[in-house]
């Protein structure tokens, strides 16, 4: 397998993960524009966003790291190196996700109208705001690495990918600016919060480039692991933020709906770059 890269790519692959971070600034947006949440529309969305990434993650990334790790180990022990590589990436993201008190969790639930001019300077939802920021940046780091990996070892399936993390970014977007905009009063304010949250999903691209084409280099067996790993933390992101947030818009079989059309455009996608 070969792992030479030329610069159109790498720009590619950056310009995905920075566009799928900076979407935190579309549900900012959206917050102070629309004038109540739109349920049916975000429990769709979120769930066509899980649907797409357990799918690519399932069919086409999980299967890429056991051929890539087969080719140096042999069936038996790639494929458990695969199977380890997964749980990894799960456990990681499960990790971090547990680090963060449940209260300042960026997944929770936050609705437009629940803005209210009644509730400014209030210094306990500043902090949760800050937070709530400082929590998605820690979740968008893994989520760019997965993000930018993708792009290099297949622009085919990058692209849904980086709209499907994008899509899941706007929930959290609401989620920093609704708090940070209560505490402050200043819509300014809470967007570029909010917006600069989204960051962490390119710096991350930044760092794992750097780290692993550059001083680990990359090999069947990196690019195994990394794949495996990423097809874990997609998995666990789709399971315990995207469906989660879906039902708690209220729109179970919206969210269903979403997950099964995901799955079939995804599907489609692949076909027809066989």
């Amino acid at each position: 397998m070969e792992f030479e890269y030329s610069t159109t790519t790498v720009l590619i692959a950056f310009g995905l993960t920075l566009f799928a971070g900076l979407s935190t600034g579309i549900g900012s947006a959206i917050a102070f524009f629309a004038k109540r949440t739109n349920t049916k529309f975000l429990s769709l969305s979120l769930g066509f966003s899980a649907g797409v990434m357990i799918y690519v993650s399932l069919v086409e990334i999980f299967q890429k790291a056991k051929d890539a790790l087969v080719t140096d180990h042999g069936e038996v022990a790639g494929t458990w190196y695969t199977v380890l590589s997964f749980f990894g990436g799960i456990l990681f993201i499960a990790i971090i996700d547990k680090l963060i008190p449940s209260f300042e969790n960026p997944h929770e639930v936050k609705k437009i109208e629940d803005i209210d001019e009644t509730n400014i300077k209030n210094k306990k939802l500043m902090r949760m705001g800050i937070f709530s920021a400082l929590a998605i940046a820690i979740h968008n780091f893994p989520e760019g690495l997965a993000t930018f990996a993708a792009a290099l070892a297949d622009p085919t399936i990058a692209i849904p990918i980086a709209v499907a993390i994008a899509i899941h970014n706007v929930p959290e977007g609401i989620a920093v600016s609704v708090p940070i905009y209560y505490a402050t009063g200043s819509k300014k304010k809470a967007f570029l919060l909010s917006f600069l949250s989204g960051l962490a999903e390119p710096i991350g691209a930044l760092i794992g480039f750097i780290l692993i084409y550059s001083v680990l280099g990359l090999n069947n067996t990196i690019f195994g692991v990394l794949f495996g790993g990423v097809a874990g933390i997609m998995v666990f992101i789709s399971l315990d933020e995207l469906l989660p947030t879906a039902e708690e818009y209220g729109e179970h079989h919206n969210a269903i709906y979403g997950l099964i059309a995901g799955m079939a455009v995804m599907a489609v996608s692949l076909l027809l770059f066989l």
